[in-house]
C-alpha cells in the first residue's frame, strides 16, 4: 500500500556514514516534533537523480528553511558508503541535505514506493517522490508519474505546494 497524505510514516532505521563508519539513524527521532522534507529517488549517481532531483532541493533548501522546515532528507536504496560519496561529489551535504541510505529497501517498501526495472538493473528501488512531513504525518505528497522525469517531485513543486 502506498503512503498517502494524512498517514503517519513508519519508523525505520536508515543508514548514514559517521566518523566510525555506517551508523543507524532513526527516522522516527528525526520526525518527532519537526517539519521535515523527504525526497526519494531511484539511485545515487543515476541520470535524473544527479542532474535534476538532488539539484532541485539544493536550489530550494534556503526557501524551505524560511518556511520552517527543520531538515531536508534524501532517501535512496543505496548503502551509506555510496550515499556519502555521492553527497560529497554533488555538494549535497555542504548544501545542507541529509543523505540517508535504505540499502535493504525496508522503508521504501513499507511506504509502497518500491519498483523494479530489471533492464536497468534496478531491483526494489525507490520511485521518485517528495513529501512534507510534520511530526511524522505526511501533509503533502508528490509522486512522480513518468519515470525519468523530475517535475512533480522537484523541490520547486513541493515548495510551491506549501
Amino acid at each position: 500500500m502506498t503512503i498517502t497524505t494524512g498517514a503517519t510514516l513508519p519508523d525505520a532505521t536508515l543508514l548514514q556514514m559517521g566518523e566510525a563508519g555506517p551508523e543507524g539513524v532513526s527516522l522516527g527521532d528525526k520526525l518527532k516534533d519537526r517539519k521535515v522534507v523527504i525526497f526519494g529517488l531511484p539511485g545515487a549517481y543515476t541520470g535524473t537523480c544527479s542532474t535534476a532531483h538532488v539539484p532541485s532541493f539544493m536550489r530550494t533548501i534556503d526557501q524551505f528553511k524560511a518556511k520552517g522546515v527543520d531538515e531536508v532528507i534524501c532517501v535512496s536504496v543505496n548503502d551509506p558508503f555510496v550515499m556519502a560519496a555521492w553527497s560529497k561529489d554533488m555538494g549535497a551535504g555542504d548544501a545542507g541535505i541529509t543523505m540517508l541510505g535504505d540499502p535493504m529497501s525496508e522503508f521504501t517498501t513499507a511506504i509502497g514506493m518500491e519498483f523494479t526495472a530489471e533492464p536497468a538493473g534496478f531491483l526494489n528501488r525507490s520511485k521518485r517522490y517528495s513529501m512534507l512531513v510534520e511530526n511524522g504525518v505526511v501533509t503533502i505528497l508528490n509522486e512522480e508519474i513518468v519515470r525519468g522525469a523530475c517535475e512533480i517531485s522537484a523541490g520547486e513543486t513541493l515548495l510551491d505546494a506549501m
